[in-house]
C-alpha cells in the first residue's frame, strides 16, 4: 500500500516538475519565436535594363521598387521582430532564380512579389490581383504569367538555368499542372488578405486571387505571393501607381495583410500574438491632424525669415522632365522640381509658413487630387510630420 502511495506521490512529483520546467522555458521558446527570426523577402519585379511593362509616363521597375521600399519601411519602423530582405533596393537586374535563392538562403517564411500589370490594347483595365503558384485556367491567366516570365529572355544561359522552359510556349507550362505546392493553403489565404486590404483600405477594385505558373513562385520554398498593384496600360491607374499617395496608400494596404497574416501565424503557434493591427480610424485621424492649420499664438514672421525649412505642394511625378506647357500641368505657373531615385517630382507653392501652403494646396486640390504638402530643411527632403511639428513649436514660443 505504501509502495503505490510513493509510485503515486513519485508521478505527482515528477508531474510538478516538468510544469515547472515547461513554465520556465515557455518564454525562452516564445522569444525564439517573437526573436527576429520572422523573416519577409520584398521582391521589387524587374530592374536594372529589364524595365518591365512601359507605361506613357512611367516603367513598371520604377513603380514596384517604390512600394516594395515603402513595404519594407512600414515593416522595419513598426515590427521589432520581423527581419526585411530586399532582392532589390535600387535599379539592377536580378534574374529569376536569383530572387527565389535570395529568400530561400535567408530561409524566410514569406515571399512577397510586387509588379505591375499591363495589357497591349486596353487603356481603362483597373484593379489589383494577387497571384500564387499554379496551373493558369484562363488563358489570360496565362498571358500574365508569361510576360512576368519573360523576364528570362534578359539572361543569356536561360535555357540552361531553367531547364528548357521557353516563357512564351504554352506546352512549358504543364509542369504547373502536376507541381505539388505544400505551401499553397498559406498562400492562397495571404493573398485572399490583400484583396481584402486593396478592396477596404485602399479601396481599389478587387480583381481577386488567381494561380499562374510563375518561375519565381516556382523555386521559393516558403509561402509566397505575386501582387499586380494596378494597370501600367491605363493612364489613370498609370498616374496613381506614381503619386506619393497611390504608392503609400498600396504599401499600407500590402502592409496590414502582413500584420494579419503573421499574427494569425503566431496564434496558431503558440495561442498568443504581440502583433498589433494600426486601426484605418488612428490612420485617418492622423492623416486629418496634418491637414488642419497650425493654430498660433503670435503673427508668423515671413518665409524669408523662416527658411530653414519650406513646405511644398508635390503635384505628379514623371519619368523625365516636362516642358512648361505640358498639360499634365493643367496651366499652372510657377511649378519647380526635384529628382529622387531617377523620378521627377513636381511641386508648387514653396513657403516657410505651412498654413500658407495647406491654402495654397486647398486652391488646386480640384486639378490635382492626389497633391500633398511635402518639407524640406535646407533643400535637403525631410519627414513632414516632423517639419510640422517644429513649425508649431517655433510659432507658439
Amino acid at each position: 500500500m505504501h509502495r503505490i502511495i510513493n509510485m503515486k506521490l513519485n508521478r505527482s512529483y515528477i508531474l510538478y516538475i516538468c510544469i515547472c520546467l515547461w513554465l520556465l522555458f515557455l518564454p525562452l521558446c516564445t522569444s525564439h519565436l517573437w526573436g527576429k527570426d520572422f523573416v519577409v523577402v520584398i521582391d521589387a519585379g524587374h530592374g536594372g535594363h529589364d524595365p518591365g511593362a512601359i507605361g506613357k509616363i512611367s516603367k513598371e521597375k520604377n513603380i514596384n521598387l517604390n512600394v516594395a521600399l515603402k513595404v519594407g519601411n512600414l515593416i522595419k519602423n513598426n515590427c521589432d521582430d520581423v527581419k526585411v530582405i530586399y532582392t532589390r533596393s535600387k535599379d539592377v537586374f536580378i534574374p529569376l532564380d536569383r530572387r527565389a535563392e535570395i529568400a530561400n538562403n535567408a530561409k524566410a517564411d514569406l515571399f512577397i512579389s510586387i509588379h505591375t500589370n499591363a495589357l497591349a490594347n486596353n487603356r481603362t483595365a483597373k484593379g489589383a490581383s494577387t497571384w500564387t503558384l499554379g496551373l493558369a485556367k484562363s488563358d489570360a491567366n496565362l498571358e500574365v504569367a508569361k510576360r512576368e516570365n519573360s523576364v528570362i529572355l534578359y539572361e543569356s544561359d536561360y535555357q540552361t538555368r531553367y531547364a528548357g522552359f521557353n516563357p512564351n510556349s504554352a506546352e512549358s507550362y504543364i509542369i504547373f499542372e502536376f507541381m505539388q505546392d505544400k505551401y499553397m493553403e498559406q498562400s492562397v489565404h495571404l493573398a485572399s488578405l490583400m484583396q481584402k486590404q486593396f478592396r477596404h483600405t485602399c479601396k481599389r477594385l478587387d480583381r481577386g486571387v488567381h494561380q499562374a505558373g510563375f518561375l519565381v513562385l516556382k523555386a521559393s520554398a516558403m509561402p509566397s505571393i505575386l501582387i499586380e498593384l494596378g494597370f501600367i496600360s491605363t493612364p489613370e491607374e498609370e498616374r496613381y501607381l506614381n503619386s506619393e499617395t497611390g504608392a503609400t496608400t498600396m504599401a499600407k494596404g500590402i502592409y496590414h495583410a502582413f500584420l494579419n497574416y503573421k499574427r494569425e501565424h503566431e496564434i496558431r503557434l503558440t495561442g498568443v500574438s504581440k502583433t498589433v493591427i494600426p486601426t484605418e480610424q488612428k490612420e485617418q485621424d492622423i492623416e486629418k491632424e496634418n491637414d488642419r492649420p497650425v493654430t498660433v499664438q503670435k503673427v508668423a514672421e515671413s518665409a524669408t525669415n523662416d527658411n530653414e525649412i519650406t513646405f511644398k505642394i508635390q503635384i505628379l511625378t514623371s519619368s523625365k522632365p516636362l516642358a512648361k506647357n505640358d498639360k499634365r500641368l493643367k496651366g499652372l505657373k510657377g511649378v519647380d522640381y526635384y529628382k529622387e531615385k531617377d523620378i521627377y517630382k513636381y511641386t508648387y507653392g514653396a513657403s516657410g509658413d505651412y498654413n500658407k501652403v495647406l491654402r495654397t494646396k486647398r486652391t488646386i486640390t480640384a486639378k490635382f487630387k492626389d497633391a500633398f504638402i511635402i518639407a524640406f530643411r535646407d533643400g535637403e527632403k525631410m519627414n513632414v510630420n516632423e517639419a510640422i511639428a517644429e513649425f508649431k513649436k517655433r510659432r507658439n514660443k
